[in-house]
């Protein structure tokens, strides 16, 4: 098969993104909040050549497409172009994303016993992507790291269209990179995030029931977005704040502000996100207790570092206490 198509991905998303940076008009702007990193308003139309970049790359796999997946996952970008747009209500928004995921759960045949649970995997992945991207080249980096993981997992099972189509989402993400490593020129929006997000559940799920990896294998894969953010999220909830308020209270938000900057933090999850990608590929072709070991593993090297964030963390609002009177 021809690899075209990631690199017609790459291409397009490129150009286009270097057509939405330098355009002085129509931008959806990026306002600085509660939750932000920076402090300049900045376009958020990279998700549009995203999506762009991979549908471009698609229609050459067009006879490998997974209907099922696709339609919901357009369907989620104009939704989330809106909100870019609009900011519906966060109703509205989850409304779509479990249509989305019930489509996913019905097309890839999923078992009965199983149809919640992945219902859910497939709603937590898609709002969780979009709650890391907050920082620089982070959610781009994950894209590029973890559809490269699917892409290579389905040549070993000797699908190459799987593969292409996994491809395609990497090299897209290549392609918007150049213009969002720090410092970020343009950010995707929710218009690239969301679909990001459902995109990794959606393939996730389909290549668990063709036989291609083991349910855990996204989950390993994804592991430095779904660690942080479901951390992140129970921490939050134990100390009863509102989740629907902005935060900064992630890991790697934590990481940016206490001195390690957007590049140094975007290089670090990119090792991480390489480790894991690796270790689920090795793992696929272990008997199954030595995956729940090397799982076990993971959960430690996790818990390991975010116990060490939090005690930097700690320490560091204890300086400030003491030398600004708390001021950030």
């Amino acid at each position: 098969m021809s690899y075209y198509p990631p690199l017609i991905s790459a291409l397009v998303t490129f150009v286009l993104m270097m057509v939405l940076t330098l355009s002085k008009e129509g931008k959806m702007l990026d306002i600085p909040n509660e939750r932000s990193l920076h402090s300049q308003p900045t376009p958020r139309t990279g998700g549009i050549a995203i999506i762009a970049g991979i549908f471009s790359g698609w229609v050459l796999l067009i006879q490998f497409w997974p209907w099922w997946i696709v339609l919901p996952a357009l369907g989620l970008f104009v939704l989330s172009l809106v909100d870019d747009l609009r900011s519906l209500t966060a109703k509205t928004r989850l409304i779509g994303h479990f249509a989305a995921a019930l489509l996913v759960t019905l097309g890839a045949g999923v078992d009965w016993p199983w149809l919640l649970p992945v219902l859910l995997f497939i709603v937590w992945m898609t709002n969780l992507y979009n709650f890391m991207d907050g920082s620089d080249g982070l959610a781009g980096g994950m894209a590029l790291f973890g559809f490269s993981f699917y892409g290579i997992a389905g040549l070993m099972n000797g699908n190459e269209g799987f593969a292409m189509l996994n491809f395609s989402i990497g090299a897209a993400a290549l392609g918007f990179l150049y213009h969002n490593f720090h410092p970020a020129k343009v950010f995707m929006g929710d218009a690239g995030s969301i679909p990001l997000g459902f995109l990794a559940a959606a393939f996730g799920v389909w290549g668990w029931q063709q036989g291609y990896w083991p349910f855990w294998f996204p989950l390993l894969v994804f592991s430095p977005f779904v660690a942080d953010t479901t951390v992140t999220l129970f921490n939050r909830t134990r100390r009863g704040e509102k989740l629907t308020q902005a935060h900064r209270s992630h890991y790697y938000q934590h990481l940016v502000r206490l001195g390690w900057g957007h590049r140094n933090t975007a290089i670090a999850e990119y090792l991480l996100m390489f480790l894991a990608g690796t270790s689920a590929l090795w793992g696929m072709g272990m008997d199954v207790q030595s995956q729940w070991l090397l799982l076990v593993c993971w959960g430690a090297i996790y818990s390991g570092l975010m116990l060490w964030v939090d005690r930097c963390w700690r320490q560091n609002e204890v300086l400030k206490q003491k030398f600004t009177g708390g001021q950030d």
